[in-house]
């Protein structure tokens, strides 16, 4: 499958997503291989960017139409890279391909999702919800088609939803595949994941259920999202009166990730946009080693701290702590005052920071990674885009994938295949 003209992309969220249709529409093939059953990554969970304030799903809507208008992208998901071996221009990559057991058939009917009596945790609202074992992974998923957690579904000995669907798209006995790629260059777009909040002892995480993280808080703001976009506590369901933004969760700390994530300060400056906009009396708080909001970003960053009832404080914050009626205590050392000062909140959102996803599961082939499993460039055909070799904003993400994909391409010519 594919040949030495073929750009391979690794992960189907924004970066990848812009890398393959940079490409193709530089008139090269290219193929998306996605570990999920939808594509968009991270930007799908988003409730709005910063500075504008704008929903994804427009920029997501657009570029999956122009994947599905152009016939020389192809995507794969539920598929993992296994094995890479060549050389640039002229790689062969192993993938493996998790069968969906739903097929090109699904008119997204719903009917099988109704009759189907098992649940699992809703991975894409961070278990936040339930689904069923047969699912929607989100409300504009693409490829747009149902798909069957294995992991749950107890298959044929259950069957009901292959029973109400009228147009055959169920199939319980599909296998997975194992593909033998052909390409010519290569794009790691695998994206990145939270830091993990209960390494964070100090901060209550896991231990007080209004004590949530920065992802957590995009998805509650989300209209998709498990409370309809509500923003409301864990522990009772209520408005909170006041939240308090927690920076650098694990960040800048040599015990945890020793780097800055970038993004984070920004991130939680328009979280207090969606809790202003949402609740106008509430308080919101946010604490802060440095806010960094470079640019034409300083402008947001001066709009936030304009807001009525909103404190930023230069300060770490050392403890969270229970309070009756599932308040939270914050324990913080302000600099400004030179003394530790406590808040008490209604809710707490830790600004965790982005770690690579591959760091912890590295990517076969002839890639080179930083200590922290960040790809570094190199002169290989395999290419790193946005948040797979540092931490970045969905702007600088689409921009970094833009020049990946020119170096796949130059790859490509490098091992002797020029597009003509």
């Amino acid at each position: 499958m594919g040949s030495e003209k073929t750009i391979l992309v690794i992960g189907g969220g924004i970066s990848g997503i812009t890398a393959a249709i940079e490409a193709a529409e530089a008139g090269y093939d290219a193929v998306i291989v996605e570990q999920n059953p939808y594509l968009g990554g991270r930007v799908s969970r988003a409730h709005q960017y910063f500075p504008k304030l704008c929903i994804p799903s427009c920029g997501l809507e657009i570029n999956f139409r122009r994947i599905k208008t152009n016939p020389k992208i192809k995507v794969i998901t539920q598929a993992e890279v296994k094995n890479i071996t060549g050389k640039k221009g002229a790689y062969e990559v192993t993938v493996e391909v998790t069968p969906r057991m739903v097929n090109d058939n699904c008119t997204l009917c719903g009917k099988c999702a109704e009759v189907c009596p098992v649940e699992r945790a809703d991975e894409f609202n961070l278990g936040m919800s339930k689904t069923k074992a047969i699912y929607l992974p989100n409300s504009m998923a693409f490829p747009a088609k149902y798909a069957i957690d294995k992991a749950v579904c107890p298959g044929a000995s259950c069957g009901k939803c292959v029973e109400v669907c009228a147009y055959k798209a169920i199939d319980l006995g599909m296998s997975g595949q194992s593909l033998t790629l052909k390409v010519g260059g290569i794009v790691v777009a695998t994206g990145w994941k939270p830091y993990d909040a209960a390494k964070l002892d100090n901060l209550g995480f896991g231990k007080y259920p209004n004590v949530i993280t920065n992802v957590m808080m995009e998805r509650l703001a989300a209209v998709d999202g498990p409370t309809g976009g509500k923003i409301l506590r864990p522990s009772d369901g209520q408005p909170p009166k006041s939240v308090a933004f927690v920076q650098c969760a694990g960040s800048r700390d040599q015990n945890h990730l020793p780097y800055c994530s970038g993004v984070c300060c920004m991130g939680s400056l328009k979280q207090i946009n969606y809790v202003k906009a949402q609740l106008p009396d509430a308080q919101a708080f946010m604490f802060y080693i440095d806010i960094r909001a470079m640019g034409y970003l300083e402008d947001f960053l001066r709009k936030v701290q304009e807001m009525p009832n909103v404190s930023l404080i230069k300060g770490k914050v050392a403890k969270i702590t229970g309070e009756a009626g599932d308040a939270l205590k914050l324990e913080v050392e302000d600099v400004a005052q030179g003394k530790k000062i406590t808040q008490v909140v209604d809710m707490v959102v830790l600004a965790t920071g982005l770690v690579p996803s591959i760091a912890d599961k590295r990517l076969p082939g002839d890639i080179t990674y930083d200590e922290y499993g960040f790809i570094v460039p190199s002169d290989s055909g395999i290419v790193g885009a946005g948040c797979a070799k540092r931490p970045v904003d969905v702007y600088h993400s689409a921009m970094d994938a833009t020049g990946a994909a020119l170096k796949a391409i130059q790859s490509v010519v490098a091992g002797g295949v020029h597009h003509g």
